[in-house]
Order: C-alpha cells, then structure tokens, then sequence
C-alpha cells in the first residue's frame, strides 16, 4: 500500500466482487498509470463467495486538474467518491467543442447531483459530455457526443456531483445460465447449450416488450446463413439491423444473382463474370432509389433486407471509405450514421453482433453497460477488442456463423 503525500486528495469507495472480478487491482494500477497515488484506508472482504466487499482508498495528485482525471477513470470500475458534492456546470465554448476540463463519460449506469437532486443520466454512452437541459420544466441530463454539443449548451464538468453504478454481477459459482457464457472467449464450450441460453434471452426480451438488435456482417451471406437469418426476421427476432454497406449488397446480390462476391452458393465455385455480380446488385437498387422500393416494385423478391423491409423493421446501414457504390441506403457521412444508429437503441433489450469487427465495436461504443451483448465470430479477436474499448458486457461465442445461426433459426423459428 503506497501513501499519498501530494497536496490534493478524495478517497473513494467501491462495493463488489472486489477480489473475484479483479476490480481493485485495476484502479490501483489506473491511479498509478495516471501519475496519481492511492492509500487503502479501508478493506472489508465478503466472508463467503456471495458476500460484496467494500473499499475505502485514498486517491491524491499533485494537481486538482489530475486528481479530477484520475476520478473519472476509476469511474470506469464503479469507484464514487464518498463525498461527491454537487456538479459543477460550464457553458459549450463552441459547437462541437466542450469546455476544457468536461466530464468524459462511462457506458455505466450515471447520476448527477444538481441542486441536492441526484438525476440519472438518460442513454448511457462511454466518450461523450453530460448536458444539462429543461423538459417540462424540469432538469434533464442526456449524454451528448462532441459533434453535436452546441454553444452555450450547459455541460457537466470535473468529477464533482457525478456518482457510477456497476451492472450486478453474480459472484463466481453463482451465475445463472446465461452466466455461463461469461467466463474467457472459448471455443471449447458447448454450442448447443449456447444457443439455447441466448434463445431463451430473446424469448425473455420480446416478452418484456423490448427489442433485439443485430449487428451483422457480409459473412452472414457468404456461410450461406441468410435463410437463417429471414426465419429469425419473419420469426419476430430481429427488431433493429445495424450493418455496412457490404451485408446488404451481397445479401441482395444474392437475391438477385444466386451468388456472393461472385461465387455461386449452391455449388461454392465461381461463375462466369460473377466479379461483377456485386456491383451490378447496387446499380438494380440504386435504379429504383432504395432497398424499399426495390420490394414493393417487385425487384427484389428474397434475402434479409426483403425480409426487413417486408416486416416493417428498421435498418441502420453506415459506409466507409471502401466501399463499392454504395447502396442508396448507406449513410456516407458517418457521424450521421452514429446519429441514426443512436436513434434506435431506446427500448433495445439484448444486442447480438455476428461476424463482423468494425461494426460490433461501433455499436459496443454507443450501447450502454446494462444491455446484454453477445458476439459471435470465428475470430476471438473481435470480442476481445469490445471488452479492451470498454464494452465490459461482451460475451463470446467463437464458431462459424453459419453454423450458429442455423442452430439458433432451429430454437427460435422452426420450418
């Protein structure tokens, strides 16, 4: 245990599974890794695995600048301050600029203490400011990207009058089912048990009248997935699609064509001009000026958009700078795509990502800590990067996608 010695100091309490989950190791390596010191003032350990432990520590700095850093970041891992006081406020300098010492945010449940009223934050989202506005004459506080704070807006700032909640979590030995899942990414659990924890959770979400969102990637196409995929849609189990250019375009290449990047699905081989099959797709659809209008003219017949389209769900695609066309859907500028993918998180219950990197850790970024998210791709690499971003909730299924959803489609909506 160090002892602070620097001239400003706050000491902080953290209640948990402290020594199972690993937690005050790691704000203890933050405090240090910001150039700050600790000293554990307090330690009382749970004496069974279902008992919560509690800490007191110390925190001090050598500038109150730092010490205000430092307070925010061991927010990541539920640390509040005892004595949080009430928050400070400052005016937006400039759109998309937020006053120099703002509150950076968590994806963790968040309340503000303004005037002695403890407010909780509405849409949690990590990286973000907390702005302070009036609904019905009374105070609000939304998280608010950079890009769209605007001067003169009422921004939260410093660590003061800012308290985080940790989502429960069960003590080891004593998670529920779907808990199971919770543990290190693996291959080497059973499949079959997974997919029916996770089909049981949507089962649960739909019924509490909450939405499932997916976010998916060209491979559902290529593993030859998609009739998975339109039983689930028609099924009810996919309220919201997040995906990019490339799912929509080889799903309807594959409607149009029979092929996916110009490879025939039925027999796996290529086809004669089949490189320009993907291409084409795109100027069908552009020609008729959208996925929609492309099925209700009777272009397109088959495949998930049609499926999403005909079951009246939405759909949120945002481009990148790769991409072929692209489909008059796509949003181009992506800070709009951000703005539309937030749109649809209200009342959103679980999310599930599907063979695809970029966009499971774009979603992971806007999705706040209390929405179950499960990842599933052949590459481990992809949920480890949610959790590294801050998408703590992430759990892992590595397996070939074609597979999983022809197993999970069997669950949920059998033929």
């Amino acid at each position: 245990m160090n002892s602070p010695a620097a001239a400003h100091s706050a000491t902080v309490t953290v209640t948990g599974h402290l020594m199972d989950t690993g937690i005050l190791a790691r704000i203890m390596d933050d405090v240090l890794e910001y150039g700050g010191d600790y000293r554990i003032e307090r330690l009382d350990l749970g004496r069974q695995h279902e008992d919560e432990s509690r800490a007191l520590v110390e925190i001090s700095a050598d500038e109150s600048e730092l010490l205000d850093r430092i307070l925010m970041r061991v927010q990541v891992h539920g640390a509040n301050a005892v004595d949080p006081g009430t928050a400070t406020t400052r005016s937006a300098p400039a759109d998309g600029v937020f006053p120099d010492d703002f509150y950076s945010t968590t994806n963790l449940e968040t309340l503000v203490r303004l005037d002695r009223e403890w407010l909780r934050v509405r849409q949690p989202e990590m990286d973000c400011g907390l702005v302070v506005t009036e609904e019905d004459g009374r105070p609000v506080v939304d998280t608010v990207p950079v890009s769209d704070v605007r001067a003169g807006d009422t921004v939260v700032c410093g660590a003061h009058g800012v308290r985080v909640e940790l989502p429960p979590v069960a003590p080891r030995g004593e998670e529920d089912d779907f808990g199971f899942m919770s543990s290190a990414v693996s291959s080497e659990k059973p499949q079959a048990l997974l997919v029916r924890q996770i089909a049981e959770r949507m089962r649960e979400v739909k019924a509490a009248g909450q939405k499932v969102l997916w976010v998916g990637g060209p491979a559902v196409v290529h593993t030859g997935a998609s009739p998975a995929m339109v039983r689930l849609v028609r099924a009810g189990y996919v309220d919201v699609l997040f995906a990019g250019n490339a799912l929509a375009t080889h799903d309807i290449e594959s409607s149009l064509f029979g092929t996916s990047l110009g490879v025939d699905l039925a027999k796996g081989s290529g086809v004669p001009h089949g490189h320009e099959h993907h291409i084409r797709a795109i100027n069908t659809i552009r020609r008729e000026g959208s996925i929609a209008a492309a099925v209700t003219s009777g272009v397109l017949t088959g495949g998930v958009m049609h499926a999403m389209v005909q079951a009246g769900k939405p759909f949120v695609l945002v481009g990148s700078v790769r991409d072929d066309g692209p489909l008059p859907d796509v949003y181009t500028d992506v800070i709009e795509g951000q703005r539309a993918m937030r749109a649809e998180l209200p009342n959103v219950g679980f999310a599930i990502m599907v063979a695809t990197m970029l966009h499971s850790i774009a979603t992971g970024n806007i999705l706040p800590a209390s929405i179950p998210l499960v990842s599933v791709d052949i590459n481990p690499a992809t949920v480890t990067k949610l959790a590294d971003r801050g998408s703590a909730q992430a759990m892992g299924i590595i397996t070939d996608i074609g597979l999983f959803l022809e197993q999970l489609a069997r669950e949920l909506a059998p033929e």
